[in-house]
């Protein structure tokens, strides 16, 4: 979305070969870039005008655009319609791409040569605001850390994203095996078929083909770059596969994903995302069959330079209107939110990016309008400080599943689309106003100096507390107690899917055996909570005693395991609790779920 340091991407308007190149927003490493300042939007060649419904009611459409013509003719150039948008706009293109400052005043000289235009401006570009950083597969400390976390283990114990849709706009989304289960619907919004890189328009495959491009194609001298599979990485972060025995934990594990293709390998045009944004929430986007997932909550890691402009602004008024929640990256410009879209637009969750210290990442934008911060991680101090989520192999085309640390607004944005999604889960008859409202209420104090970010670090726990799932998700009826002794293999504890046991650990030298059959297929989910002041680690063996799988993070935080029964007849696994450092004895308490 802003185009300053680079970490990110963004996305707001067209690109044209002989205008400069596009930008991306964000700190260190990036993909796409701009020769334009962080303050001054991309070039574009299209224009959004909106003429009054009564004053066009039976003229001649080659007359109704004959006006916003003949302006451009003065600047020598020409302008024809292109397509109609979702809010009864028409967008208009022209032979080659101008300047914003131009582009502005092309728009006022046709509002102001025709009295049956609403409003006129620029169709901007904007990109996706993360910057790809080395591969790795690693801890996600943005969860559950004390300082730099957000609280997540508890909260699961009240919902985890069931029944709830969101909408990732954004490139795409590849078929990962940590994230296509949670994959619903989708479609690709794209219409300028360059930008697109899937050989053609619009249509409802919704796949990222990859957003790489070679030097001079989104602008003369716009660098070349990779493909991000930003929109992967963004949809991973909110509701990745869990318990499955691999990979990473999405926020909202057990929601589902609609993914909406609206950045192309130089960005994305305002008109495309803006009827992506009315299409996801369930409104009617012409020539676009109905959407049969509408998404309660849409999150939009992208933006440029500017405030918020009409179109933009409708599209989020017409989503809310239909009770969808808009979550917004606030950009990494290190600039006030104010000066970026949609960063800057009204009814929308503007999220700050924070670091693994709490504090605000050198990269995020601040300013009065941002709500709440969430992790947004911070690569320059070491790659495992970024954010983990899933990923592809890829350079340019699509390669292998993986997994990497980004940073960026972009990240931070769905921790927060993850975090609403539990809450209505727990709570759907909340509207979006009563969301953002219990998300800043519920935030918890920065622990560093994060300056205008809001009102405080995103509260997972306190967050679904806040909107009603302390009471209308209680914890499980069926948690049983831990029965010494159980501290063998032949002595473990027989137990079964479904159940939490109550345990504690009695000494440091104490370590629990449970005793599980899974039938054939199944898969054995266990989640570790132990008590904030205890390190316990988490394992699961075959019958023979093999170890099969292993969680060992730090104090206080969850860990997850999961192991498929492959075989033809059921099978008995042991999950084993095993005592790290910390409290034991009355205060050696944990929570051990299987499912």
């Amino acid at each position: 979305m802003f185009p300053t340091p680079r970490t990110g991407r963004m996305l707001t308007a067209l690109v044209l070969a002989a205008v400069p190149a596009l930008v991306h927003a964000g700190s260190a490493d990036v993909a796409l870039q701009v020769a334009t300042s962080a303050a001054e939007p991309l070039p574009t060649d299209r224009l959004i005008v909106k003429y009054r419904e009564a004053a066009s009611l039976g003229v001649e459409r080659s007359q109704l655009h004959r006006r916003a013509q003949d302006a451009a003719a003065r600047r020598g150039l020409r302008m024809q319609l292109l397509r109609q948008g979702a809010l009864g706009t028409h967008i208009m293109k022209l032979e080659q791409r101008l300047g914003h400052a131009d582009m502005r005043q092309l728009a006022r000289e046709i509002m102001d040569s025709d009295s049956t235009v609403e409003y006129a401006e620029p169709d901007r570009i904007l990109q996706a605001l993360a910057t790809p950083n080395d591969t790795q597969y690693g801890q996600q400390w943005h969860y559950y850390e004390a300082r730099g976390g957000i609280n997540l283990p508890p909260a699961w114990d009240l919902s985890t994203g069931s029944g709830v849709v969101v909408a990732v706009i954004d490139t795409g989304y590849r078929p990962h095996g940590d994230l296509a289960a949670n994959i619903v619907g989708g479609y690709d919004f794209i219409k300028d078929t360059t930008s697109a890189g899937d050989g053609n328009a619009r249509d409802s495959d919704a796949r990222d083909p990859g957003d790489y491009a070679s030097f001079g194609a989104c602008g003369l001298f716009s660098p070349s770059h990779n493909s991000s599979w930003h929109g992967t990485h963004v949809a991973g972060t909110i509701a990745a596969v869990s318990n499955n025995g691999s990979g990473v934990a999405g926020v909202a594990y057990r929601a589902r994903v609609l993914p909406v293709r609206v950045l192309g390998k130089c960005g994305g045009y305002t008109s495309d995302i803006a009827d992506g944004i009315i299409w996801a929430s369930g409104g009617t986007v012409s020539g676009i069959p109905a959407n049969a997932n509408p998404a309660r909550v849409i999150n939009m890691s992208l933006g440029g330079s500017g405030s918020c402009d009409t179109t933009s602004q409708n599209a989020i008024n017409s989503a809310r209107s239909r009770g969808t929640v808009v979550v917004v990256a606030a950009g990494n410009s290190n600039a006030n939110a104010s000066g970026f879209s949609p960063a800057s637009c009204s009814g929308v969750i503007t999220v700050a990016a924070t670091n693994r210290n709490g504090g605000r990442a050198s990269y995020s934008n601040y300013g009065a309008l941002v709500a709440v911060a969430a992790p947004g991680g911070d690569t320059a101090s070491g790659a495992a400080n970024g954010i983990l989520s899933t990923l592809n192999s890829g350079s340019t085309t699509p390669g292998s599943d993986n997994y990497a640390y980004y940073q960026g607004t972009s990240m931070a944005a769905p921790h927060v689309a993850g975090v609403v999604a539990l809450m209505l889960s727990a709570n759907p008859s909340l509207t979006p106003d009563q969301v953002a409202t219990r998300l800043k209420s519920s935030a918890r104090a920065f622990p560093a100096t994060c300056s205008q970010c809001g009102t405080g670090i995103v509260n997972a726990y306190a967050a679904v507390v806040a909107a009603g799932g302390g009471t209308t998700n209680p914890p499980p009826t069926n948690t049983v107690a831990e029965v010494e002794s159980n501290n063998t293999t032949g002595t473990a504890q027989v137990a079964r899917e479904g159940v939490t046991i109550a345990g504690s650990i009695s000494s440091s030298s104490d370590t629990d055996y449970y005793r599980v059959s899974i039938n054939a297929g199944s898969t054995l989910g266990a989640r570790l909570t132990p008590n904030s002041a205890a390190n316990y680690d988490l394992y699961i063996y075959s019958s023979a005693g093999t170890e099969l799988a292993s969680s060992r993070l730090g104090t206080g935080a969850l860990d997850s395991l999961g192991v498929k029964n492959n075989g033809t007849t059921a099978a008995t696994y042991y999950v084993r609790v095993r005592y790290v450092s910390g409290s034991t004895g009355s205060a050696g308490t944990y929570q051990l779920a299987l499912d």
